[in-house]
C-alpha cells in the first residue's frame, strides 16, 4: 500500500472516530460505548491489513467465502471477525469457527445450523430484525422476535448478545432514526422478559450514511465501510 494511501486511510479512520465521539457526546454517551466495525468487503487485502495496523481490530465481512479466506490470511493478526451479511445454512459449518460475532441471525433455521456448527465454543450472535419492513431485506419480523428469541435461547451453542437492524433504503436520516428507535424499543421490550442467561446488551445499527443517527438511538456497534475508504 502506498504511503499516500495509508495516510488517507489514517485520516478517514480518524475522522470516523471523531464523528462517533461527537455523536456519542451529543447523546450523553461515552465514545467507548460504541464499537466501530470496519466493513472491508470492498477493500483490498493490503488496505484491510493497514486498518489493523492502525488499531482497528474489528473487521466485518458480508460474504462468507471472503470471510473464510481473510480469516486464514490474517490468522497471525489480532482481528475479531464479524459476519454481517446474509448466511445460507449450508455455509454455517465453515463460518462459525472463524467468526467472533455473527450479526445476521435472521431465521431460526439458520440459528439451529449455527448451533450445530459451533462445536468448539459457543458462538456469539445477534438476531437480525427486519425493522424497516422492507421485503427485500432479510431479518426476523418484529412481531416474531420474542418467539425466535425464546427458541434460540434453548440452542446449546449460541450466545445471544443483542439485535442488529438496517434502516429503510428510502427516506433519509429521519426515517433511519425512526427505524433505529424502533429497534432499540424492541430490544428493551424483549430484555424485560428475556430467557435466563440472555443479555441483550448489543445494538448493531448504522452504516456510513446514518451511523450518527444510530448512535443517537443507542447503537453499541456501527458498521462503516465506504466512508473509511474514500479517496483510496
Amino acid at each position: 500500500m502506498q504511503a499516500a494511501q495509508q495516510q488517507r486511510l489514517l485520516e478517514n479512520l480518524t475522522q470516523i472516530r471523531l464523528r462517533i465521539s461527537d455523536a456519542a457526546a451529543r447523546a450523553g454517551r461515552a465514545a467507548e460505548e460504541v464499537r466501530l466495525i470496519a466493513v472491508t468487503k470492498y477493500a483490498a487485502i493490503e488496505t484491510a491489513a493497514a486498518l489493523v495496523e492502525l488499531g482497528c481490530h474489528d473487521l466485518g465481512e458480508s460474504r462468507p467465502q471472503q470471510l473464510w479466506q481473510r480469516a486464514e490470511e490474517f490468522a497471525d493478526r489480532d482481528v475479531r471477525w464479524h459476519m454481517i451479511g446474509h448466511l445460507q445454512t449450508n455455509k454455517a459449518k465453515r463460518t462459525a469457527p472463524v467468526t467472533s460475532l455473527l450479526h445476521s441471525g435472521d431465521s431460526l433455521r439458520l440459528l439451529e445450523a449455527l448451533s450445530a456448527a459451533a462445536v468448539d465454543r459457543p458462538l456469539p450472535i445477534l438476531l437480525e430484525i427486519n425493522i424497516s419492513g422492507d421485503d427485500a431485506k432479510h431479518g426476523i419480523a418484529p412481531d416474531d422476535a420474542a418467539k425466535v428469541l425464546d427458541a434460540a435461547a434453548k440452542l446449546p451453542q449460541l450466545e445471544i448478545q443483542g439485535l442488529m437492524g438496517m434502516a429503510a433504503r428510502e427516506g433519509g436520516v429521519d426515517v433511519a432514526r425512526r427505524n433505529f428507535a424502533a429497534l432499540r424499543e424492541l430490544r428493551d421490550s424483549l430484555a424485560k422478559n428475556a430467557p435466563d442467561k440472555v443479555a441483550l446488551d448489543e445494538l448493531s445499527m448504522g452504516m456510513s450514511g446514518d451511523f450518527e443517527a444510530a448512535i443517537a438511538e443507542g447503537a453499541t456497534m456501527v458498521r462503516v465501510g465506504s466512508s473509511l475508504f474514500e479517496g483510496i
